[in-house]
């Protein structure tokens, strides 16, 4: 256990600012910053441990509003850097602030391919529905019909489900949670930076301007109870005001249940284990939706596997072990050489 004695106000930096009043990306900020205190004591990281990179957007002011080390990128290009830096010194805790366009957009190829990688980064996409810093364009992730600045008839276009693209990529760690409520949202950036590879957190976030109460059925808090299920490994899947209501498990689907109703006690009721490699129930938790099913939110799936820049790194121990070439010299002496005169 580390001693460092964090405050989130140790990472907070002393630069104005700049979302709209009343932005999701506030409420992110504030839970990562609560976040890092507890990752320091877990993991006995130092502040210069940390570093922050984004792509464009407007989620990707974040490192500035850091007391970490930080690189704003170019748009959609923040995992290429992010796996960079992490190879170039795997001590370091990289952390790859980015939006539901600049990722599943113009940087989809190099989202998924650092999930499969499996580079030991985490990733932190903040998913609003909408292009915000371009003002109001549909994104990715817009919902089918949506009205925006350039579907003013509404999209046609059926939108991605992050959580089914990140485990359809060989994804190892999946959580999801909403803007309003900082304490879970700190709580599962804690999970994923004890994660040793890729976590995807995706943060369900409202664009006052642009997209406002996108998540509103969610995010309410007279009907949050009833319209999302908060998961956690070992435990059982209940929601609802008073956990009266679970899922269960029937003719190879997942189906919500009234204990004490048709015959269903707490014992039929699932418990979440998102350490099973098999994705199969993963998937179906992360495309529960509305109305028929709440919305999961919390670390959905956690499965160790091998990592990237630890490959790498075997790799080049291996290579310098058995290579005939030690030093300079030995290479400048390797293979035909002759002696000039």
């Amino acid at each position: 256990m580390g001693k460092h004695n964090y405050t989130p106000q140790d990472f907070k930096s002393n630069q104005e600012v700049r979302w709209c009043p009343g932005c999701g990306d506030h409420a992110i900020l504030n839970a990562v910053c609560r976040a890092l205190p507890d990752v320091s004591e877990a993991l006995d990281y130092s502040k210069e441990r940390y570093v922050f990179v984004s792509g464009i957007g407007c989620s990707s002011r974040f490192p500035y509003y850091v007391d970490t080390y930080g690189f704003h990128g170019i748009h959609g290009r923040a995992a290429a850097i992010s796996t960079g830096i992490k190879v170039a010194n795997p001590k370091l805790s990289v952390w790859m602030l980015t939006g539901d366009g600049d990722s599943l957009a113009i940087g989809g190829n190099h989202f998924i391919h650092a999930i499969r990688r499996n580079i030991d980064i985490n990733i932190i996409l903040f998913n609003n529905e909408i292009y915000g810093l371009t003002k109001g364009q549909y994104s990715p992730t817009s919902k089918l019909g949506a009205i925006t600045r350039t579907s003013p008839y509404g999209t046609v276009e059926h939108p991605f489900r992050p959580g089914e693209l990140v485990i359809g990529a060989q994804g190892k760690f999946f959580a999801r949670t909403i803007d309003v409520d900082v304490k879970l949202t700190a709580e599962v950036l804690v999970e994923a930076a004890k994660h040793d590879g890729t976590s995807v957190v995706v943060v369900q976030q409202n664009c006052v301007i642009f997209n406002d109460r996108t998540h509103e059925e969610i995010t309410d808090k007279e009907n949050r109870a009833n319209t999302t299920i908060v998961l956690r490994h070992g435990e059982k899947m209940l929601f609802g005001k008073n956990n009266e209501k679970g899922l269960v498990f029937e003719d190879n689907q997942l189906k919500v249940v009234t204990i004490g109703e048709n015959g269903y006690t707490l014992d039929d009721i699932l418990v979440h284990d998102a350490h099973n490699p098999n994705p199969g129930l993963h998937v179906m938790l992360t495309n529960m939706n509305l109305p028929d099913f709440p919305v999961a939110l919390g670390v959905i799936r956690a499965v160790k596997h091998s990592t990237y820049d630890d490959n790498v790194r075997d790799q080049l121990l291996d290579v310098q072990k058995n290579a005939k070439i030690k030093c300079m010299d030995d290479l400048l002496h390797s293979g035909d050489t002759y002696e000039m005169k």
